[in-house]
């Protein structure tokens, strides 16, 4: 396991230069899922909560929290995202949205950290939108199932949740 990137020598956190680093193609595919009520997931589907189209409203508030990214997170570097995507599955039989997000962009560092916080705020999103009708729901299983790009090139997480190369 290499050492963690974000602290000197000293031991103190940094901001890690990527001045050096060749700007490659990098994507990164995120997913995660809120379980809820089965009459939470109907209402979603049909499209019927008092606050409006959940999923569209998710969409777009994953969309703006990987641009935003840099924000939140104290290390992360700005980045020129050059395309967010994100996806949604109704698991009807676990009565759950999964969530998933693609960020790209052409740059000298990855785009994880933007997937991650894109997946988490979707769901967040969600959560807000429901909880008037189900306060019970639960996110779970947010993780990186995909990067590509960069000296490392390209990773996929296995079946089994473990990291492989």
């Amino acid at each position: 396991m290499s050492s963690l990137t974000h602290f000197d020598a000293q031991g103190q956190a940094h901001m890690v230069d990527v001045g050096a680093k060749p700007a490659t193609h990098r994507i990164a595919v995120a997913t995660g899922r809120i379980e809820m009520q089965p009459a939470t997931l109907a209402i979603i589907e049909s499209g019927t909560a008092k606050k409006g189209d959940v999923l569209g409203i998710a969409r777009i508030a994953g969309i703006m929290a990987a641009k935003k990214t840099s924000e939140l997170i104290p290390l992360c570097h700005p980045l020129a995202l050059t395309r967010v995507a994100v996806e949604f599955e109704l698991l009807h039989a676990d009565s759950a949205v999964q969530c998933t997000a693609t960020v790209e962009t052409m740059g000298p560092t990855g785009v994880e950290m933007e997937a991650l916080t894109a997946v988490q705020v979707v769901l967040l999103t969600v959560f807000d939108m429901c909880k008037a009708v189900d306060r019970g729901m639960a996110i779970h299983g947010v993780r990186v199932t995909e990067k590509s790009g960069g000296k490392s090139g390209t990773w996929r997480a296995s079946d089994s949740g473990r990291s492989q190369f």
